[in-house]
């Protein structure tokens, strides 16, 4: 059977997150010749939210679909973007008047892949059922792939969701928590899983930020504004192999890319 390949990158996070995207995904693309990218890019303007220009800056660059996340809405002027046509999803498992779409279909090499970003609802308030919202989106995929980002807090809410998704999507990712674990596996009935890819950002922060911003806020408990690190940025994300005839997964892998 032949296999078709996606590589997925974890949140984007400020302007060293975009940096380290714009010199490393031309290599990562060069490598792994992927069908498909896909790039988390909710952090990437200023360490929260996204924007217009960012959103065509990463699909400049090469990304076939964006995913967002719990901070989606977080700049004002990206709620018309949303809804203008263009593969890029925030969670779905929102309100249903919310601008935008939590559900995507983009197609190359003769493979329909359908991409989904969903929150969990652990720790992050206003969320939809997400395990609902994937029964709801597994009848309507008309014999596309189905992949999804899940933007959640709670480990164990990200791996019972790659439970409930085991041998109907091709890959269950997690991105929130801007921490590459080192669970990533190939599922009993054939779906890719890690519990979080990990973060497109700056290397030698605390989650992105500063981190003696971070520090002296843990040391003191007083409120600090939160500042995006300027250190040099770190790419984090997973290349899938998928075959292209049943959609089961056939390798995950872990991506990493240092930018000078």
């Amino acid at each position: 059977m032949t296999t078709y390949t996606i590589l997925f990158l974890g949140d984007v996070v400020g302007r060293s997150g975009r940096s380290a995207v714009k010199q490393g995904l031309p290599l990562l693309l060069d490598e792994h010749k992927p069908t498909f990218v896909i790039i988390n890019g909710e952090n990437s303007a200023g360490g929260v939210g996204i924007t217009p220009e960012i959103a065509e800056e990463l699909f400049s660059q090469g990304a076939d679909c964006i995913t967002l996340g719990n901070h989606a809405f977080n700049k004002r002027e990206i709620s018309a973007y949303l809804d203008s046509g263009k593969p890029i999803v925030r969670p779905g498992n929102m309100a249903s008047k919310v601008p935008g779409r939590g559900l995507v279909v983009v197609e190359k090499g003769g493979v329909k892949l359908a991409v989904a970003n969903l929150c969990g609802r652990v720790f992050l308030e206003g969320y939809g059922d997400p395990f609902e919202k994937v029964d709801e989106i597994c009848k309507t995929l008309n014999g596309a792939h189905f992949f999804l980002d899940f933007h959640a807090e709670a480990t164990s809410e990200k791996i019972a969701m790659g439970y409930h998704c085991d041998g109907r999507a091709v890959a269950v990712v997690g991105t929130h928590t801007h921490v590459t674990t080192a669970d990533e596996c190939i599922l009993e009935k054939g779906t890719a899983y890690i519990t979080d890819v990990g973060m497109c950002g700056p290397s030698g922060s605390v989650l992105g930020m500063d981190r003696n911003i971070i520090l002296q806020k843990f040391r003191t408990s007083m409120p600090a504004k939160f500042e995006v690190s300027t250190n040099p940025g770190v790419i984090s994300g997973v290349v899938v192999s998928v075959q292209r005839e049943t959609g089961i997964a056939q390798s995950i892998s872990r991506v990493k890319f240092i930018a000078e």
